[in-house]
């Protein structure tokens, strides 16, 4: 039998071409894994790829990279990241399934990210990159250069629980702590990033194609099908983000009917997506004035130019790089966001505890929204809803421990 030819009318069209671009200014360049931002210095995203159907996904692979047909071509660096369970329960009167991340090899869904970026530099030659986090990205960072042979440097705020920094040095990354606040840390990255590979979970393209295996694989897990619903935190928004970019190219292959409604939660001590949604924004509330929506659209939540600390140190981020695009895929699904009070988080994270799921307080800010979603009618009966836990609370013994045991 002959092989089509690209002439011949019953071939399939040809994929086309992919390049990195800039979603605020519609500039393209070429797909390169060494360039993280524009040359106006605005963040950049892989261009869509033609979303598999279910007998193109590799079942042989246990990993993400099941998925490859919608990724970069690429060797990849694997630790068995993805295929993660999800897991039916009742929460809160709710029927939800529990997309559990922790199960990732570094005990976060930053696997996913770290898999695809790390592929892609290490495949570049790379052989040291520069990373900053709060936590879980540079810990997994941390795990993915350990498997390719990269070096890794890892600015973390000086505060960050000592359980994620030591499992990024164990790795055998150099991690750099940096006074001040997740901002802070940032600002002394990108001043780094000049004289190096910078390898970040919130800048680089890359590290959002393997977050967007997110709704590939909850696509999967349903029986093909999408969710009415996705529940997640956000702080930079890389999980909004992955499930907008998946569910999107699903949505324009056909394969799902509609886009999930994307149900975003914050920590109200620290929610400028929040904030900013819910003053109608398309970028940060005016953190002079403080502009703000509240608790819950509501009221309580402090405004943007007074964030405090939080339980859920994940989501610590007052700018998040890319909030305009959040803000979008939010709307673009016709979801919504909550802001949830530190006391919810905490009891969150106790009665998830209760059930047998140990999450870190940034997962279980997730789990508490979904009763202030289910208030508001944003989560009727039948239908199908999947919540994102990100991590595990062995990430966050401190926290964890100040929750659980009444600790200072």
């Amino acid at each position: 039998m002959s092989t089509p030819s690209q002439d011949d009318p019953q071939a399939p069209p040809a994929a086309p071409a992919r390049h990195l671009r800039d979603p605020r200014s519609g500039r393209r360049y070429p797909l390169d894994p060494l360039r993280w931002r524009g040359d106006d210095g605005t963040p950049l995203l892989v261009s869509p790829a033609r979303a598999p159907g279910p007998a193109d996904i590799v079942t042989a692979d246990r990993s993400l990279w099941r998925y490859r047909a919608a990724l970069p071509p690429l060797p990849p660096v694997s630790l068995g990241e993805g295929c993660t369970p999800l897991l039916p329960r009742t929460w809160g009167g709710v029927e939800v399934g529990f997309k559990l991340e922790w199960f990732n090899p570094s005990g976060s869904f930053k696997d996913r990210g770290s898999s695809v970026m790390i592929s892609a530099l290490a495949a570049q030659g790379v052989d040291q990159v520069l990373e900053d986090s709060s936590g879980n990205g540079g810990s997994s960072v941390a795990a993915y250069c350990a498997a390719a042979g990269v070096g890794a440097t890892i600015l973390v705020p000086a505060h960050t629980s000592p359980a994620k920094t030591l499992q990024a040095t164990a790795y055998g990354a150099r991690v750099t702590p940096v006074d001040g606040d997740r901002d802070a840390t940032a600002a002394a990255a990108l001043r780094r990033a000049e004289q190096t590979v910078y390898a970040s979970h919130n800048w680089h393209p890359y590290f959002l194609e393997g977050t967007k295996t997110l709704a590939y694989e909850i696509w999967e897990d349903l029986g093909f099908r999408a969710p009415d619903a996705v529940v997640t935190v956000a702080g930079a928004g890389s999980t909004v983000l992955g499930c907008d970019l998946g569910f999107g190219e699903l949505l324009a292959a056909g394969r799902i009917a509609a886009l999930p409604r994307l149900l975003v939660a914050q920590p109200a001590n620290c929610a400028p997506l929040h904030s900013a949604f819910h003053a109608g924004a398309d970028a940060g509330a005016d953190a002079e004035t403080g502009a703000d929506a509240g608790v819950d659209a509501g009221q309580g939540a402090p405004g943007a130019g007074r964030w405090r600390p939080t339980l859920a140190e994940g989501t610590a981020i007052k700018e998040p790089v890319r909030l305009p695009e959040v803000l979008a895929a939010v709307r673009r699904s016709g979801g919504t966001t909550a802001a949830v009070p530190e006391e919810d988080i905490a009891s969150a994270l106790r009665r998830l505890a209760a059930t047998g799921l140990y999450a870190e307080p940034t997962s279980a800010t997730a789990a508490a929204a979904v009763e202030l979603f289910a208030a508001r009618g944003e989560l009727p009966p039948g239908g199908t809803t999947v919540v994102i836990l990100t991590g595990s609370a062995l990430k966050a013994p401190t926290a964890t421990a100040q929750i659980i045991e009444g600790t200072p």
